[in-house]
């Protein structure tokens, strides 16, 4: 389990979120003792209280024997995050690192077939329909579909345990704090950017 200190819990509709928006991942098994791990794209859903992720690795990745029935896979989830220099703190301080995270416990399960084909076609949806000329599943020959699923593995995984941490300066007093997110918006990093757009979002009363 991931340690966070109480004040920097998420509660479990923002982890879901961040889950949501930041969907490719970091999936982690074990296999003889020895950690395994895939970055991959994923499909979050929410289905009668529970919540699914859904994915799929190259057939060629030793990973795939560690996913059929395994009740302890951890997904990782990175939101964004960004340096936070003490210098721009009214007192003598050390600097540190603000993020966005959310570690998910599951069991997975292989998935085939209709269902695999279900699993692609909802993930092409999500990032080609709103596309012009977007590639969605009924634009590909069916004869190139089928050679492809043959090179990779479908996998689901119920999620049954969410941590989510959310270590964005809520420690620091409001000039700090309002000071922090000056800075931040200064930056040309989209994540830096994103993190003092999610540290106003949290304190609207100190930007009015």
């Amino acid at each position: 389990m991931v340690y966070i200190p109480k004040q920097y819990r998420m509660n479990h509709d923002e982890a879901v979120q961040i889950m949501k928006s930041n969907s490719f991942a970091l999936l982690i098994t074990v296999n003889e003792h020895r950690p395994l791990a895939t970055h991959t794209p994923l499909e979050i859903r929410e289905d009668e209280g529970k919540i699914y992720a859904t994915g799929h690795i190259a057939y060629g990745n030793m990973q795939k024997k560690t996913l059929d029935n395994n009740n302890d896979v951890l997904l990782i989830f990175q939101g964004p995050h960004a340096y936070i220099s003490s210098s721009w703190y009214q007192g003598e301080e050390v600097p540190t690192w603000d993020y966005l995270a959310v570690h998910a416990y599951g069991t997975a399960r292989i998935i085939f077939g209709d269902e695999l084909k279900s699993s692609l076609d909802t993930m092409l949806k999500h990032y080609e329909s709103h596309r012009e000329d977007g590639r969605t599943w009924d634009t590909f020959d069916p004869e190139l579909l089928k050679r492809e699923m043959k090179g990779i593995v479908g996998f689901e995984i119920e999620i049954t345990s969410i941590q989510g941490a959310a270590k964005m300066s809520q420690n620091r007093n409001e000039t700090d704090y309002k000071s922090i997110v000056a800075e931040l918006e200064k930056s040309h990093k989209q994540e830096e950017v994103q993190v003092a757009q999610w540290m106003r979002e949290q304190r609207k009363e100190l930007f009015k």
